[in-house]
């Protein structure tokens, strides 16, 4: 059966990480139809596992990938302008250890950092005696001097649903908990079939451009779904982070590093506590299962300890996230060696394109987006141009000088509301907060109470804006208040979206 030209959209994504939203975003905006399927949440692999950072990866000088480096320099001033709300500029406290690299050594890599790309928003490096400054206290005593630098604090997460929601506003079609299952040339044009994990029902969609952006399962895309049988693209690599109670009483972070050549991240996270990692482990193809190990955690402590004054065990981890990178098998010896740039490949026949999305890294998501629709462009004809390097992601368009002012504003609205309420609804919202407030003229107005500051208005907007269905979805990845939420208030929530579900699913599809 041929279908009908109206019903073929122009590309189809697989994979709702942040490359193929980003890529949906794109293309959409530039008038291209658009449908993509996430066979779990949106962000639920790679792209919600990261070490929170917009940056231009310090260590990558190293290992000489000054065009990756300039890339990610360039696109973090960007991203701080389109996404004001959920990205914010950090300081980093880098000592220095007389066993590691020199001083000259870091300052030059440091001075280069600084210059490689324009910076407008950030501060440069200077030198910090940790003797005097605040940021030297919980250190041990032998960590004398060291330099401070800039780069940029994101919930990665939230940068996934953010484009993915841009992207269902410009006519984007997304589909979360669809597995694609098939995906063949039919007449001229991909015919592709998925599984609605909810109903088990498969359904078969159309489209003359079919981009693979499964991340860690690309190549079990090309192998199950394609038949393009068994291939090895990607490395995969497994980056594990800790989460303590908060370790110093200061806002900036830290960078150390390690003996073995890593460095490692100590930074300041949802204002209780600290995260530290990451690690760099060969995971190995198991998909299924992918946890901190014992031996990462070990190792995280261990090293961490090696600059902090009170030693860090096991027994402070009060939660721990792994992720495994899809990097571009460059036949690196060492995982850590890698590298962090993505690799586009593309196949045409039969009038229809396929192509491949391997490795990345979440701060040049937006470029490489460009690059995949510049190739939709090549085959389907040119239609709008380049856009999404000025264009706010939704609850960006602030208004304000920055997140800090619009907060301020917005307590002034909603005097009767917690000040560290608002504070989070705007570092996670931005503008749309308002839409979650809407009408709301008390406290009570914002329904059930399921306790940790998260009440039923929120619930419902994330339902019937952001896809969320599961308490994890909102808890984890929408927001983070599964850190301090306890098990029974949990349950609550559980129970509300069980005994709610019908209801909040016609809500959601009469609010598209």
């Amino acid at each position: 059966m041929t279908p009908d030209v109206k019903d073929i959209f122009d590309v189809f994504i697989i994979g709702g990480g942040i490359n193929g939203v980003g890529t949906a975003r794109d293309a959409a905006g530039r008038g291209y139809s658009v449908c993509l399927c996430e066979a779990n949440d949106l962000g639920s692999g790679t792209s919600s596992a990261s070490s929170k950072l917009i940056h231009g990866g310090l260590r990558y000088l190293e290992h000489y990938e000054f065009g990756l480096v300039r890339k990610a320099l360039e696109e973090r001033e960007v991203l701080m302008t389109i996404a004001p709300h959920i990205i914010s500029p950090m300081r980093f406290i880098l000592p220095h250890s007389k066993a590691l690299r020199s001083w000259w050594l870091l300052r030059a890599g440091l001075f280069l950092y600084d210059h490689l790309a324009r910076r407008k928003h950030l501060a440069g490096t200077r030198s910090v005696n940790l003797n005097k400054d605040p940021s030297g206290n919980p250190l041990k005593p032998e960590f004398k001097r060291g330099f401070e630098y800039s780069d940029c604090w994101v919930d990665d997460a939230r940068l996934v649903v953010l484009n993915a929601m841009d992207a269902a506003q410009k006519g984007a079609q997304i589909s979360v908990r669809n597995k694609v299952i098939k995906a063949q040339r039919h007449n001229g044009v991909w015919a592709i079939t998925s599984n609605d994990i909810t109903t088990g029902k498969n359904t078969t969609t159309y489209a003359k451009v079919l981009v693979n952006a499964s991340g860690p399962w690309v190549d079990e895309v090309l192998d199950l779904a394609l038949s393009y049988g068994q291939k090895q693209n990607v490395r995969q690599v497994r980056g594990s982070h800790i989460v303590v109670k908060t370790l110093f009483d200061h806002g900036k972070s830290y960078i150390f590093q390690n003996s073995d050549g890593r460095i490692m991240f100590a930074i300041p996270y949802e204002d209780d506590f600290t995260l530290i990692g990451t690690t760099d482990i060969d995971h190995g193809n198991n998909l299924n299962e992918i946890k901190i190990s014992d031996k990462e955690a070990d190792y995280i402590c261990q090293y961490a300890s090696e600059y902090f004054e009170k030693p860090i065990t096991a027994d402070d981890i009060v939660w721990s996230y792994s992720g495994v990178r899809p990097l571009y098998d460059d036949g690196a010896s060492e995982a850590q060696e890698a590298t962090r740039d993505y690799m586009i490949e593309t196949e045409t026949g039969e009038q229809s394109l396929l192509i491949n999305i391997f490795g990345g890294k979440i701060t040049t998501y937006r470029k490489l987006s460009e690059s995949i629709v510049e190739k939709v462009e090549a085959f389907l004809g040119k239609r709008k141009n380049a856009w999404t390097h000025q264009a706010p992601l939704p609850g960006g368009d602030l208004g304000y000088k920055n997140i800090y002012h619009f907060t301020h504003a917005m307590q002034a609205e909603f005097p009767f509301l917690e000040q560290k309420y608002i504070e989070r609804l705007a570092r996670l919202y931005g503008t749309n907060i308002k839409i979650i407030l809407h009408k709301v003229t008390c406290i009570e107005d914002l329904g059930q109470d399921f306790g940790s500051g998260l009440y039923q208005r929120e619930v419902e907007y994330l339902i019937a804006h952001e896809w969320a269905t599961t308490a994890e979805d909102i808890l984890f990845r929408r927001t983070k208040i599964g850190l301090i939420m306890p098990a029974k208030n949990v349950a609550k929530l559980e129970k509300f979206l069980r005994l709610n579900r019908v209801k909040l699913v016609k809500s959601k599809n009469e609010s598209k």
